[in-house]
């Protein structure tokens, strides 16, 4: 059972009701007040934007309304990678000279080399101010005790996290530097209310907490906030979290490049911060904007001039709302949260695939503990097997058997394809703290 939500509309709920609740007129109005002026520093003063936008910026006076603006060129991870690449090692994708920044993170390199990306004093701080719409919309303030279980590493992960901590009040606590077990005693120890990992981890952790004679429904987390991967809007991977540690499990967007661009709200809906994004919704397969909502986010920070991505293909797949929320805010809603990546979809005999709808099909299955997704390419044709950690000797061979038959038949209803499942032994799988590697590619 979860933690009961706040109520919508509670005050404290907000950075900025004001803000938070504006008409969508007056919201584009504000949008246009910050970035006209940050697009003409970037001008002035970046130079991978001003080779990129030499031939569509044709005028001193730069970029004069939304219509100009919608002209400029989509730009892509790709480009930027090439350009750190070209121009090693930070690229030129910096505003400002060296000298004014202070913060060094990168990506996490699940897709190919890690993009190394700096931030002025100025860039980070608003970094910060992103993840208090997380907080705040989760109800963590003051008096609260936030956990990071997370290495602290190079990765930008949850740093910006651990200094909004202060932002907003609460007691901040690295688990970096230890094992699974260790970050349980730290739990047990320091009864913090608040837990900050992705949500594999969080899984992980709750396992290896059981293992230990460590029920973590008992240790008094009433807030689980992950991101990383888009488990914490997946339907049973989100009740298998909430369960686990009987907390509410929020939802939190963002990427290196960008920032953090979302959160979940009191009435569920996971949230693009406007006040500080620009949002569009890409037809993928046309390259126009999408009629109805759905397609590729595109996006154009507010604040981190420094370093920063306009009209940036993100590569995630989502169904945008306008309509205001029960919770009372006017930021549009990423329905369903992020529905899947470009870059994760696989195509199978003609259809595609999301491991992300996998996910949501294997987590409604209590006695699966863990699960993978293999690819094998056979006469030229992808073909999926999902291969999921089952402990038979708890469960006994019937079981086993009665959820792999049931397995296949709902993964089939859902995927629209027939796709086989084997279960192997406890503890056979590999566990993740970061983000989850779970498709692997046989040849």
């Amino acid at each position: 059972m979860s933690a009961p939500s706040p109520p919508p509309g509670d005050p404290a709920l907000f950075v900025d009701r004001t803000l938070e609740t504006m008409s969508r007129e007056d919201l584009v109005e504000y949008q246009w007040q910050r970035l006209a002026p940050m697009l003409g520093r970037i001008l002035e003063g970046n130079a991978f934007y001003g080779r990129k936008w030499a031939g569509t910026v044709r005028h001193a006076r730069g970029i004069r309304g939304w219509d100009e603006f919608r002209r400029l060129p989509f730009t892509t991870k790709a480009e930027l990678a090439r350009d750190q690449a070209e121009h090693p090692p930070f690229g030129t994708n910096l505003t400002y000279p060296l000298e004014r920044y202070v913060r060094f993170h990168q990506t996490s390199g699940t897709t190919g080399r890690p993009m190394r990306w700096l931030d002025t004093a100025e860039s980070w701080d608003w970094w910060i101010r992103c993840w208090t719409f997380v907080y705040r919309a989760a109800g963590v303030g003051a008096g609260d005790r936030i956990f990071f279980a997370f290495s602290f590493g190079p990765f930008v992960g949850f740093w910006a996290g651990f200094d909004a901590a202060r932002r907003v009040g609460a007691l901040a606590i690295p688990g970096g530097g230890l094992d699974s077990r260790l970050r349980v005693r730290m739990l047990v120890e320091t009864q913090p209310t608040v837990l900050v990992c992705t949500p594999s981890y969080a899984l992980r952790l709750a396992e290896v907490a059981r293992a230990g004679d460590v029920d973590p429904a008992a240790l008094g987390i009433r807030v689980t906030i992950h991101a990383g991967e888009p488990g914490a809007s997946i339907p049973a991977t989100r009740r298998r979290i909430e369960a686990a540690w009987g907390a509410r499990c929020i939802d939190h967007t963002g990427l290196t490049e960008v920032g953090a661009t979302g959160f979940t709200c009191a009435a569920g809906q996971v949230h693009l911060t406007e006040s500080e994004f620009i949002a569009e919704v890409l037809d993928p397969e046309r390259g126009t904007v999408s009629p109805d909502g759905e397609g590729e986010l595109v996006l154009t920070n507010l604040g981190r001039e420094g370093s920063p991505v306009v009209r940036y293909r993100t590569g995630d797949r989502v169904r945008l709302s306008v309509e205001r929320c029960p919770c009372g805010r006017t930021f549009a809603r990423m329905v369903g949260g992020i529905l899947g990546r470009a870059d994760d979809m696989l195509v199978v005999r003609g259809m595609n695939v999301f491991p992300s709808t996998i996910e949501d099909v294997v987590r409604r299955f209590a006695c699966v503990d863990e699960f993978r997704i293999e690819v094998r390419r056979r006469a030229e044709m992808a073909d999926l097997r999902v291969v999921v950690e089952v402990d038979d000797a708890r469960h006994g061979p019937e079981v086993v058997a009665r959820t792999l038959a049931d397995l296949r038949e709902q993964l089939r209803l859902a995927c629209g394809i027939r796709i086989d499942a084997h279960a192997v032994t406890a503890g056979t799988l590999p566990r993740f703290e970061l983000k989850a590697r779970r498709v692997v590619h046989i040849e």
